[in-house]
């Protein structure tokens, strides 16, 4: 997440809002969320890993990274499921993702 939040000035130039999900208790995601300047869910659990299709690790109790892009509309345009530490979405990447994306959506 710490990501996103070095490149949150760039995100918020694209007019877009940045919302972290964490598998934390609140004392833990409080602890994440204060050095960033998107706010973080808490508590999320298998069930919300269900509901996005997100993979639950079991051993960890925990959700491996998902990233969603939506458009302006609220429709996912990207969608981004990991197993693991290798194919996230990495914030400079989804800085340029949604940069094409909005010079195009102005295109028309």
């Amino acid at each position: 997440m710490g990501g996103y939040g070095e490149q949150y000035s760039e995100l918020q130039k694209l007019n877009t809002s940045v919302i972290g999900v964490s598998t934390d208790n609140l004392e833990n995601s409080t602890a994440i969320a204060k050095d960033l300047p998107f706010p973080i869910a808490y508590g999320a659990g298998k069930s919300e890993a269900d509901t996005v299709g997100s993979w639950w690790e079991e051993n960890r109790s925990l959700i491996q990274p998902s990233d969603f892009v939506l458009d302006h509309e609220g429709k996912i345009i990207s969608a981004t499921y990991s197993s693991g530490p290798v194919g996230r979405l990495e914030a400079p990447d989804a800085v340029g993702y949604i940069g094409f994306q909005e010079s195009q959506r102005l295109k028309n």
